[in-house]
């Protein structure tokens, strides 16, 4: 394979290599394009049968040793193009009988200024619509079912990490469930406009070279082959040279990552302790590997870390992909192998978070009632009750007491409320939901 092994030489050596998606996509470009090309009648038909057969096998996963091109090599992906290219002619000679040519044969009708864009943008499409809005859906419906089993858990609130007024732990759950499904629609409207396609525009958008059926046939094809709704792009010269829509796909999965991040800092918190934390919560799954090698017995929330470290990657690939989006002049974009091998790992990273985090955590997740319900009644945010009766310079003063030890009981006594009163402005269904407790005083 000459090419590739001119790449070898001039191409960066990293040892990073294209994710299985990525393969796939080019393998199922190149046997749509030589179906789309025996039906042209531009291709003979034995030798497009074989490239097909070659092309199934290279999608199916047979031939991965021989896709060794790095990700880090020309802007516009001719390295991977040109890999698949002679690993498919390769193959089909062998099994022909006669020479099949990388580029005449295998690459009819295409470039890979046309190839490139459109195999990262089948395999961000396939990754996002199998993995990642699954595992989104799957967490929101988690939350969600967390959050109606502690809908009744009285904790709490807090702002700067200070204590505020009382909240449901539900309520808290909650507001995650309903952020993770805002998530999955953002996600999935960005990945609709992904859907259109540049093959067919060859090397700068206008189809020299190809025939002008020829990129909607192979945009057909591929949609067949992925059951996604793939279609040839209106603008090709669009879709060649920008990858702005998988840029805002990235920046999608950036928000989902802080939205993951944020989830994952509360629970760690929730979980601090046991004695020495809040110990709001319990989470026994926590407890299959060991905290520490030198302190026997210690528990620590490791997949949620876990988590936590696969939402600062995605939310730096983001970074990345800002540049690569903006590589590149005119005609062509020069970000597309960076492009694909990020989103596609950016996906990834996301789903196997949200899936370990839902089905280890957030389904098992046990609140410590009786200590979260002390903690939502000894809090200095509470005195907030009686400041539309007493005004707020005079609650304020009470609630430096508070904060100092005293109860919210006694400190209502002071203030001359009877314990009745007091049951009733303490009644913690009424304090988490809409409404002014002094006003039924």
């Amino acid at each position: 394979m000459k090419y590739v092994e001119g790449s070898k030489r001039v191409f960066l050596t990293t040892g990073t290599r294209f994710p299985r998606e990525v393969i796939w996509a080019v393998g199922a470009l190149k046997l749509s394009a030589a179906r789309s090309n025996v039906e042209l009648g531009l291709l003979d038909r034995e030798v497009g049968r074989t490239i097909q057969g070659k092309a199934r096998e290279l999608m199916n996963g047979d031939h991965d040793s021989q896709m060794v091109v790095d990700v880090f090599q020309t802007g516009s992906g001719t390295g991977l193009n040109m890999n698949a290219n002679e690993v498919i002619a390769e193959l089909a000679s062998v099994e022909l009988g006669k020479k099949v040519h990388p580029n005449d044969h295998v690459n009819m009708s295409q470039s890979s200024n046309d190839v490139g864009p459109t195999a990262i943008r089948v395999a961000a499409a396939m990754a996002v619509s199998r993995e990642l809005l699954p595992s989104l859906r799957t967490m929101s419906k988690s939350l969600a079912g967390l959050s109606k089993r502690t809908a009744t858990v009285y904790k709490s609130g807090r702002t700067h990490l200070r204590d505020a007024l009382p909240v449901t732990m539900g309520q808290e759950f909650g507001a995650y469930a309903e952020e993770f499904a805002r998530d999955a629609r953002l996600i999935e409207q960005a990945m609709g406009y992904m859907l259109e396609l540049p093959i067919g525009g060859t090397a700068v958008g206008t189809g020299l070279n190809a025939d002008p059926k020829f990129g909607g046939m192979v945009a057909k094809e591929v949609a067949r082959l992925s059951g996604l709704g793939f279609t040839s792009a209106r603008n090709k010269f669009r879709a060649t040279r920008l990858l702005t829509d998988m840029s805002s796909l990235s920046g999608m999965m950036r928000s989902a990552s802080i939205d993951l991040y944020r989830l994952c800092q509360d629970i760690r918190l929730m979980f601090s302790g046991p004695l020495t934390g809040l110990g709001e919560i319990d989470i026994p799954t926590q407890e299959e590997v060991a905290g520490s090698s030198i302190m026997p017995g210690k528990t620590n929330p490791v997949t949620v870390e876990s988590a936590l470290l696969a939402a600062a990657e995605v939310v730096g690939l983001d970074g990345a992909n800002v540049f690569a989006a903006s590589l590149g002049e005119f005609e062509l974009t020069m970000g597309v192998p960076l492009m694909g091998y990020n989103v596609v790992l950016q996906a990834k990273l996301l789903s196997e978070a949200m899936n370990k985090l839902s089905s280890l955590v957030v389904d098992h997740i046990v609140p410590n009632k009786r200590k979260v319900r002390v903690y939502a009644e000894t809090s200095p945010g509470l005195i907030t009750l009686v400041s539309p009766k007493i005004g707020y310079d005079k609650a304020t003063e009470l609630g430096k007491k508070m904060a100092k030890g005293v109860s919210i009981r006694t400190a209502l006594k002071q203030l001359g409320f009877g314990e009745e009163e007091i049951d009733v402005l303490l009644n913690m269904k009424d304090l988490v939901e809409p409404g002014i407790p002094a006003k039924k005083l």
